[in-house]
């Protein structure tokens, strides 16, 4: 499958790329070191359009589909993979619009799209990662409230956020088809936050526990039918690989980026290492598996975008892209030797931020286990 760019999307590509290079790149190893979310960039992003990528113009949208999606995803993880809050937050706007009924719509969606708000999408618990089915954190119907209680763990965008979708058991005797989202907003009485987590990486974006105590939810804050909060997920979560998967891809694009640099500018033996057998080698390796996981990325867009079957597409997106950017990431810090680990140079920081990438939204065993499962039942 070949995919040549339209105009268009090759305008939005640059678009993308440049704001990273001059917004993001020139601050980010400061907003790392100091656990600084800029809020102020995330404003910027939204006023290109970055924040309501996946809605339509008449809530205050972009309306891209996910092919040019993950384009702008991948520009900005070549600067800072931290950046991908922008699309979980993009992923709680378009699952608010999908789902949603026209009033959560005018409420939530305009202002998120607008970057006037900000938002977390809340899943995994303490004892419930890939299991999803061990969720304890419940919601009872009472009266025109639901009141909920639980905790919610490892949330991006965690007390910095202002608006949060939940999952949680509304019919514990049904386990998956017992589940359903509600929409919370930051200060309801119950809903409090923990401290900031400290991280391998991506220090620039808050990460936190959330915690449920008797928390009033208005019943018109439930997003979607009670009890299909599964469903709803289901359908989401292969936008969110992709859009990790097309994170993966950008942040492998840097770390090649700045070992080619490095390998045409060191001497040794009195020649650029770029001349050695064994560096070209591991570039072509490098460069060869990044173009890989970019074609499975996008071919696993396109699908999205036309209706078509996508689950195992999507998993060996996930799996392949991010792997290979785990891969990528510590070959140029090998390259660079002793300065590849050195804060100084960067790559220290694309190793680190790789790592996340092949556990979240699903690790990359239980994309294997998918990938196994489509192949088995054909």
């Amino acid at each position: 499958m070949i995919f040549e760019l339209s105009e268009e999307q090759r305008m939005l590509k640059d678009m993308a790329r440049n704001f990273a290079v001059k917004e993001i790149a020139p601050f980010i190893d400061e907003w790392e070191e100091n656990s600084r979310f800029s809020r102020e960039t995330f404003r910027k992003a939204a006023s290109l359009g970055m924040a309501g990528m996946y809605v339509p113009e008449e809530y205050g949208g972009s309306n891209l589909n996910y092919f040019m999606g993950v384009m702008v995803i991948e520009e900005l993880a070549r600067s800072a993979r931290a950046m991908n809050y922008l699309a979980v937050h993009n992923m709680v706007t378009r699952q608010i619009f999908l789902n949603g009924t026209e009033e959560q719509r005018q409420k939530y969606v305009l202002p998120l799209a607008k970057g006037d708000l900000l938002a977390s999408i809340c899943i995994t618990e303490p004892n419930a990662g890939s299991d999803i089915n061990a969720m304890l954190s419940y919601a009872v119907r009472k009266g025109d409230d639901y009141i909920l209680n639980g905790t919610k763990v490892f949330i991006t965008g965690g007390g910095e956020s202002d608006i949060y979708t939940v999952l949680c058991k509304t019919d514990k005797t049904k386990g998956l088809n017992g589940m359903s989202w509600f929409i919370l907003e930051k200060g309801m009485d119950g809903f409090t936050f923990g401290k900031p987590e400290k991280k391998l990486a991506f220090n620039s974006v808050p990460v936190c526990q959330l915690f449920f105590e008797d928390c009033s939810v208005p019943a018109a804050n439930r997003l979607g039918a009670e009890n299909e909060g599964f469903k709803n997920f289901v359908r989401s979560i292969n936008g969110g690989r992709v859009n990790v998967a097309a994170e993966a891809v950008g942040g492998s694009q840097a770390a090649l980026d700045a070992a080619v640099k490095y390998a045409k500018e060191r001497v040794q033996f009195g020649k650029p290492i770029s001349e050695f057998q064994t560096i070209q080698h591991m570039l072509a390796d490098m460069a060869t598996e990044l173009e890989a996981a970019r074609l499975l990325v996008y071919q696993a867009a396109y699908l999205l975008d036309h209706n078509l079957p996508a689950t195992k597409q999507v998993s060996m997106a996930k799996r392949f892209a991010t792997d290979a950017s785990m891969r990528i990431a510590t070959d140029a810090v090998q390259i660079l030797g002793g300065y590849g680990y050195m804060k100084e140079y960067q790559v220290e920081r694309y190793f680190r931020e790789a790592k996340r990438a092949q556990i979240v939204e699903g690790t990359n065993q239980v994309q294997r286990n998918l990938i196994a499962r489509e192949l088995l039942r054909d």
